[in-house]
């Protein structure tokens, strides 16, 4: 039987995942996102033309590739409507090529809503939520509570409906937040009208009887691994597993059947909305970092939090998720500084040296422990395998020594064409 490959992000998200799907869809047969929801924003480039997608799988533009949105997933159908009308201009058959679980949980626009109160009742604590409804939903889910995709053929779905928001309503009366239902519900209705035209299925079945098949399956992840759920820095975490394990759960595929595990970071590191974040530079460097490298959200347009790169926590993600390949990401951007920083160690407030992320990291005094290494300050524009600087040849060798799995792929701009393949991506 054939395996499906895990293709996730090592830190806390905006690695640059879509692209490298986009790259790499060509050579599988079908892409399935696994978790996450309408805050994912999966940035394509190609033909001048930037696409930033946020539930649909990054395969969709390649026109052979089957496109499925797991059980994982939590879906808003008004997202999920914009997202299709902005692709018709680009004559994609995406109702042909594109499937969605009826397991996928429902966004409803109440869930939005009690983001809002949520986080605005953490006062100075709050999470950093992109205020989605994604969490929400989530609880939804494991409170047994939740509508799926499913429930939009069920004749009584508008039931199902009306008792989730009275639900929902108690909540939002406590925290006196003003919204007008009959318009939300308008909107809502419409978009579940246009996702009933799309291809509803059970994808756990079509995603085993395509590896039956022998079909190349590719599993796409959102958001990064430190963002995960039980494993990254909690409670400053997003609402779903994010991790290898989360394409098992998220997908219905026996862990047995996992392949490829690519593991895709920045050759620095970024974060948005609060939480830890030890090597984050908050000087004139970290601006750098963030103007050369356009760190601003695809989906919110927040300023990301700039910094040097973190091994402990990258050899920490690497660990937990049996990454097999590293794909480095953005390494056009470093090429401004004349010094470059990796963190290898943490110094922890009692004077411990350690490469083990302490459990309390939200509240833990870090500095963080660094390497300089000379940078190239050359334009990487062109670069190919062979003419790579060797500031960067070092660079890549001293990462790959740390952290003991091979880095595959470079990236070296936005474009799909600024890739720089090392080694066969799969094997």
């Amino acid at each position: 039987m054939a395996k499906v490959d895990v293709l996730l992000g090592l830190q806390w998200g905006d690695e640059g995942k879509g692209k490298i799907v986009d790259v790499l869809a060509p050579t599988y047969d079908v892409v399935a996102r696994f978790q996450g929801g309408p805050n994912a924003g999966h940035t394509l480039e190609f033909d001048g033309i930037k696409h930033v997608l946020h539930q649909i799988p990054s395969g969709i533009f390649r026109q052979k590739t089957k496109n499925i949105i797991g059980n994982g997933v939590v879906l808003d159908p008004i997202v999920f409507k914009t997202e299709i009308e902005k692709l018709q201009q680009y004559n994609l058959n995406v109702k042909q090529n594109l499937f969605i679980s009826k397991k996928a949980t429902l966004i409803i626009p109440t869930h939005r809503l009690l983001d809002q109160a949520y986080e605005k009742a953490k006062g100075d604590h709050k999470i950093g939520s992109t205020l989605k409804g994604i969490g929400p939903s989530y609880q939804d889910k494991i409170a047994r509570q939740g509508l799926r995709v499913g429930d939009v053929l069920s004749d009584n779905f508008k039931d199902k409906l009306d008792k989730l928001v009275a639900l929902h309503n108690e909540i939002l009366d406590k925290h006196a937040l003003a919204f007008n239902w009959s318009e939300l519900e308008a909107q809502f209705m419409e978009a579940v009208g246009f996702l009933k035209q799309f291809q509803l299925i059970d994808s756990e079945y079509v995603i085993n009887q395509e590896l039956k098949k022998g079909a190349t399956i590719l599993a796409e992840g959102a958001q990064g691994s430190l963002l995960d759920i039980d494993f990254g820095s909690y409670p400053f975490v997003t609402s779903s597993s994010t991790v290898t394990a989360g394409a098992c759960t998220g997908l219905g595929v026996a862990p047995a059947h996992i392949g490829e595990v690519y593991g895709i970071f920045k050759a620095y590191s970024t974060r948005v909305g609060s939480g830890p974040f030890p090597t984050e530079l908050v000087n004139e460097e970290g601006e750098q970092m963030r103007k050369h490298g356009n760190e601003f959200g695809s989906t919110t347009g927040r300023p990301r939090r700039c910094g040097w790169i973190d091994l402990p926590a990258l050899k920490y993600s690497i660990m937990i998720n049996g990454v097999t390949q590293l794909l480095m990401m953005k390494a056009d951007v470093l090429s401004i500084f004349p010094v470059i920083k990796v963190c290898t160690h943490y110094q922890l407030k009692s004077g411990e040296v350690t490469e083990v992320i302490p459990y309390e990291i939200v509240n833990e005094q870090i500095t963080p422990v660094y390497t300089e290494l000379p940078g190239w300050q050359s334009t990487l524009t062109g670069c190919t395998k062979d003419t790579m600087p060797q500031a960067l040849l070092n660079y890549i060798s001293f990462l790959e020594k740390e952290l003991a799995v091979p880095i595959t792929l470079i990236s070296t701009g936005p474009d799909r064409t600024q890739t720089i393949h090392r080694a066969e991506a799969r094997k």
